[in-house]
């Protein structure tokens, strides 16, 4: 079950025009069941929504930093209310189209993403590229991506970027991968 949400209990707000805004989404509540945080990471999520998997992993990483990017400038909005009512301030949360927010410094120990699959195979493989660019040695990037939604050829392409790929659970036609650097 990896490390999970265990004995956190965060509260969300979203909004209309932010993605699964009646609730943290099944794919998201799955990456967050299983993916591991290790105390000290520096963690990246990428298209962070209103903030339910960057602000769990910053609760997570006790003496670490998460830092959180989304395209939707009202996510990023909402992702520092959810923030600030759950009282995680080891978070930095920026509106950034992909990774053009960030300097291009190789520094994460940690990638994490449910990636907006609608937005095209483009877009998603351009997150793997841009996140195996920025993870250590060692690093691992975390995904969830339904089976449906195109989970063999999202492996092919981290198959063709990282040492190793490992589909960690599956639940509900949800796949969660983690690939290492």
């Amino acid at each position: 079950m990896g490390s999970g949400t265990a004995g956190h209990k965060l509260r969300f707000v979203s909004d209309a025009g932010v993605f699964a805004k009646g609730g943290v989404d099944y794919g998201s509540r799955t990456l967050i069941e299983a993916m591991e945080i290790p105390a000290t990471a520096k963690v990246l999520d990428v298209g962070c929504g209103y903030g339910p998997i960057g602000l769990t992993a910053a609760k997570l990483a006790v003496q670490g930093h998460v830092t959180m990017i989304d395209v939707n400038g009202r996510a990023v909005e909402l992702a520092r209310e959810n923030a600030r009512n759950n009282k995680i301030d080891n978070v930095t949360i920026l509106e950034s189209d992909l990774f053009s927010a960030l300097d291009g410094a190789v520094e994460y120990d940690v990638v994490l993403t449910n990636p907006p699959i609608r937005a095209g195979k483009e877009v998603v493989h351009a997150i793997f590229e841009g996140a195996y660019e920025r993870l250590r040695s060692g690093g691992s990037l975390w995904i969830v991506i339904q089976k449906k939604q195109g989970a063999p050829s999202a492996k092919a392409k981290l198959e063709s970027l990282f040492v190793q790929v490992e589909e960690v659970t599956k639940d509900k036609g949800y796949r969660i991968y983690r690939a290492i650097k």
